[in-house]
C-alpha cells in the first residue's frame, strides 16, 4: 500500500517530469533535459533548503553560548536540559528546524535517486502518462560526448568538489564570531568538510552518469543558493547592528 502511494506521488510523477523534459529540449538532449529537472527540482525543494540553511547559520552563531552552559553545567544534566531551552527560547532558535527540512525533502531525493538509477536503465516507459508523448527510449549520450548511461570519474571528482565547497562554505567562521570552545566538535566539523567530498566522489564513481551529474548540478545550485541567503543575512546584521 505505502509502495503503492510513493510510486504515485513521487516516483511516477518525477519520471514523467524528466520525460517531458527530453521531449521538449533540442535535440532530445539528455543533458539538457537533467538541467531542466534539477533546476525545478530545486525551486520545488529552495524553501524547505533556505530554512534549513537559516537554521544551521543560526545554531552557529549561539554555538558559544551553547559551550558555555556545557561548561557550567557539566555533569549536572538536569540543570542543562532547562538552561539549554532557556537559551534557544531566548535566542529564537529551533535545534530541530534544520533537521525538519532535510526529512521532508528525503522522499523526493530517494525517488529522483530511483528514477535514475532504475527508471531510466530498465526502460520502464509503460508509466508515461498518456498526455506525455513517449519516447519509448533516450539516448543516454549527452553534449554528444558523455554517455550517461555508464560511470564518469569525471563526474564524481565536480560532484565532490561542489560538496567540498558547500561544505567549507558552511564551516567558515563569521565574521566577529567567537571560535566554538569545544575543540572536539571544531575538528569533527573540519573532517567532515573533507570526507564528505570523498564519500560524494566514491558513490558517484559506482552510479551511471546521470545520477552523478543531477548530484553534482543540484549541489552547485545548493551552494550558490546557500551563498546567496548567507550574503543577505550578512547584510541584515550588519543592518542591525548599524542601527543599534
Amino acid at each position: 500500500m505505502l509502495i503503492e502511494i510513493y510510486n504515485t506521488v513521487l516516483y511516477e510523477p518525477i519520471f514523467n517530469l524528466l520525460v517531458f523534459f527530453y521531449n521538449i529540449v533540442p535535440g532530445h538532449d539528455l543533458g539538457l533535459a537533467i538541467i531542466l529537472f534539477t533546476i525545478l527540482i530545486k525551486l520545488i525543494l529552495s524553501p524547505f533548503f533556505v530554512q534549513s540553511i537559516k537554521a544551521q547559520r543560526s545554531m552557529q552563531s549561539i554555538q558559544p553560548k551553547i559551550d558555555d552552559l556545557k561548561e557550567k553545567y557539566k555533569g549536572d544534566k538536569e540543570k542543562m536540559g532547562p538552561a539549554m531551552m532557556e537559551l534557544y527560547k531566548k535566542e529564537k532558535v529551533n535545534p530541530f528546524s534544520s533537521c525538519l527540512p532535510l526529512l521532508i525533502q528525503m522522499p523526493i531525493l530517494i525517488a529522483v535517486f530511483q528514477v535514475f538509477r532504475k527508471g531510466l536503465v530498465n526502460g520502464s516507459f509503460e508509466l508515461v502518462y498518456p498526455f506525455i508523448a513517449n519516447p519509448g527510449s533516450m539516448d543516454p549520450i549527452a553534449f554528444g560526448i558523455i554517455d550517461l548511461s555508464q560511470k564518469s570519474i569525471v563526474l564524481a571528482v565536480l560532484a565532490g568538489a561542489a560538496q567540498f565547497w558547500q561544505s567549507r562554505m558552511m564551516m567558515a567562521k563569521r565574521k566577529n564570531q567567537p571560535a566554538p570552545k569545544s575543540a572536539m566538535a571544531s575538528a569533527m566539523g573540519k573532517q567532515m568538510m573533507y570526507i564528505l567530498p570523498f564519500i560524494t566522489v566514491y558513490f558517484g564513481s559506482q552510479f551511471p552518469a546521470g545520477l552523478t551529474f543531477y548530484w553534482f548540478l543540484t549541489t552547485l545550485l545548493g551552494a550558490l543558493q546557500q551563498l546567496i541567503v548567507f550574503k543577505k543575512m550578512d547584510k541584515q546584521e550588519l543592518n542591525l547592528r548599524t542601527k543599534d
